[in-house]
């Protein structure tokens, strides 16, 4: 009994070094992970915020302007119009809040998203058709509301409404006024047709004296006589 104890207690003991010393190999094998780098976004001064948010707010003031004026479905509007402000939206928090000074910097961003979200609320009322003038109302107020917001922080063009963009020189319009303005620009005005001078007259010969010829005649007239004279009898 006492050896069969001494043999087992033996086994053990080796079967426990042999665990750990596989255990021992996969650690030394096994390599540990690299640890990940995050980079933070640079953070943008206020100056450089409010000129990146102008023109993000231009191009969709535009966009919107333009599809108002289009004859598109009322519903096709709507969700043109929604999306065009979800994106403002997205790209506006993207931008973070400045480094420098944000105050105002929360105001502007919470009426933002409140005119996504009204805006929105027009495009399901659209699609359902109930309930759209109401929704149309609180996406105006929410408009209002983001455009004061914009001006307090300093992003103007936030501030201005939604219009489309002037047609360019090459539209009909623009053909009108530079007619009316007396031609195309840049073209020099046609020379009116210089007159012909007319020819001076001439100078008219005065005629002979009637009484010249007459006397010419009369000599003419003499000198046959005379010759008649001479042939005449003694």
């Amino acid at each position: 009994m006492g050896t069969s104890r001494r043999l087992l207690a033996s086994s053990a003991v080796l079967l426990a070094l042999a665990i750990a010393g596989c255990g021992g190999g996969d650690d030394e094998g096994s390599t540990a992970a690299a640890p990940v780098e995050t980079t933070e976004a640079a953070t943008l001064s206020k100056e450089e915020l409010l000129a990146q948010g102008d023109a993000i707010c231009a191009e969709v003031n535009a966009a919107v302007g333009t599809v108002g004026s289009t004859s598109a479905a009322a519903a096709g509007q709507a969700e043109q119009v929604a999306g065009l402000y979800g994106g403002m939206v997205e790209r506006l928090q993207g931008l973070g809040a400045p480094s420098d000074d944000s105050a105002g910097y929360a105001e502007f961003i919470a009426t933002a998203e409140a005119l996504a979200q009204a805006q929105d609320n027009v495009k399901l009322a659209t699609e359902r058709g109930e309930g759209e003038s109401e929704a149309e109302e609180e996406a105006a107020t929410a408009l209002t509301a983001f455009q004061s917001a914009a001006s307090d922080f300093g992003v103007e063009r936030c501030a201005e409404a939604p219009a489309a963009p002037a047609p360019t020189g090459s539209g009909p319009a623009a053909s009108g006024e530079e007619e009316s303005s007396g031609g195309i620009e840049g073209e020099a005005p046609e020379a009116a047709p210089e007159e012909e001078a007319e020819p001076a007259p001439e100078e008219v010969e005065p005629a002979p004296e009637a009484g010249g010829g007459v006397g010419g005649g009369g000599a003419e007239g003499d000198s046959g006589g005379g010759s008649s004279g001479g042939i005449g009898p003694g």
